[in-house]
């Protein structure tokens, strides 16, 4: 993907709905923002926009944690990519907590239209009941996408793009139950719905690895899902150490409306770490693993370049580049403070790639990616940064990748 400029800059707006309810709160997560050794107040952009808006007063509001009400971080914007064209997003996030002992819980919001005339608008949300006893993780997404894919495998070629046009739906929830200190194991569902499928030849004149392996028009794959999670990291929004692993297998079954039967495993493991452990940089390293593990499952249901869980694997490439029946995935981010206040931040990050081509076939050519990256504090208080990263992988990928929240 070619990312040719941001047309305007990013206008920011930060709105809290009401003053936090004076309650204790787990300091273990979201604590205050100040750094000890000498004492600096954070700020975030809310901060700044104040001291432009009343003549360089600083607000003396400073709220160091949340409470029951929620703090939300919002970014509406402007840009222009070759692939997208012209594009209007707004995303953002809300945190808060269900109850005064209870972790934070946050739900993360956006959505998109551009010149290509792809919509999009997901919703996903992580709830931590009372106590912690129950961890709610849920995804409903609603697109009408035109979109090129490539072919099969990571050995695939760019120049013989497929144009693709589909709508997609997806429903998932699942219920986790507390067992034992950070570990949670539960159960849940979960649907996706491609219809309205259609595609042109690649424009290279090869033969389209789509017809080769299933042209049809509508799928469904539904299906119920086990999951294992163990998360000790201080903040889901923005980690600054800890450890976290999670599993999902999926079984889709024919009873329940699928397409075809077909089943999958995804492993999640994340590990962040102080560096230098005097320092409030971090070092973060993920691993992801997306496998068939039997049947067939439909072309646009295969594991994918940018298509995990957060949709954020595979910066340096255009989403769908890759495709496969196995997706073997690694990346490290240093992540480190360019302002002392924390307003301003920068990351450099590596990640590598690998897909099979059909199910029973074997990982192809290793796809690398690299690039820099800015930070932008939007809100000091739930940790919530502006990710502006810029990417570059293989056979001239490149491009422009925004995000609100870190993107692991």
């Amino acid at each position: 993907m070619r990312v040719v400029k941001i047309l305007t800059l990013i206008t920011i707006f930060n709105c809290w709905c009401s003053a936090f309810a004076k309650t204790k709160t787990d300091t273990a997560q979201y604590a205050p923002r100040h750094i000890a050794k000498d004492s600096i107040r954070q700020r975030d952009l809310m901060d700044v926009l104040h001291v432009l808006m009343h003549s360089g007063i600083s607000s003396s509001a400073q709220n160091d944690s949340i409470g029951l009400k929620p703090v939300i971080s919002m970014m509406p914007a402007i840009g222009y990519s070759m692939q997208s064209r012209m594009a209007i997003l707004v995303s953002g996030n809300m945190a808060f907590r269900m109850a005064e002992n209870s972790r934070v819980s946050v739900i993360n919001f956006s959505t998109s239209y551009n010149q290509n005339a792809q919509f999009t608008l997901p919703l996903m949300w992580n709830v931590w009941t009372r106590n912690n006893s129950y961890n709610l993780i849920g995804d409903l997404r609603f697109f009408i996408y035109p979109q090129n894919t490539f072919g099969l495998g990571s050995n695939s070629i760019v120049r013989n793009l497929d144009p693709m046009n589909y709508n997609y739906f997806r429903f998932s929830e699942s219920v986790m139950r507390k067992v034992a200190g950070s570990l949670y194991l539960g159960a849940g569902y979960m649907v996706d719905d491609h219809w309205g499928i259609s595609h042109q030849l690649p424009i290279s004149g090869t033969f389209p690895s789509f017809e080769n392996y299933n042209s049809a028009t509508h799928t469904v794959s539904s299906g119920l899902t086990l999951s294992g999670i163990f998360d000790s990291r201080d903040c889901s929004i923005n980690p600054s150490k800890g450890f976290y692993a999670m599993y999902q297998f999926r079984e889709n079954l024919s009873a329940l409306g699928s397409t075809s039967s077909w089943n999958s495993l995804i492993l999640d493991m994340r590990k962040y770490i102080k560096f230098p452990a005097s320092s409030n940089n971090v070092l973060a390293l993920w691993s992801y693993d997306w496998m068939t593990l039997s049947g067939n499952p439909p072309y646009l249901d295969l594991p994918s370049t940018l298509w995990d869980n957060s949709t954020n694997a595979g910066r340096g490439y255009i989403q769908g580049r890759y495709r496969g029946a196995q997706m073997v995935y690694g990346e490290a981010e240093y992540r480190y403070h360019i302002t002392r206040d924390g307003l301003i931040g920068g990351v450099f990050f590596a990640n590598v790639q690998s897909f099979s081509a059909t199910p029973g076939t074997h990982l192809q050519a290793i796809q690398p990616g690299y690039g820099p990256g800015l930070r932008f504090k939007l809100n000091k208080t739930s940790r919530t940064n502006i990710a502006m990263d810029y990417g570059f992988g293989t056979q001239g990928s490149k491009g422009l990748f925004v995000n609100v929240g870190e993107l692991f």
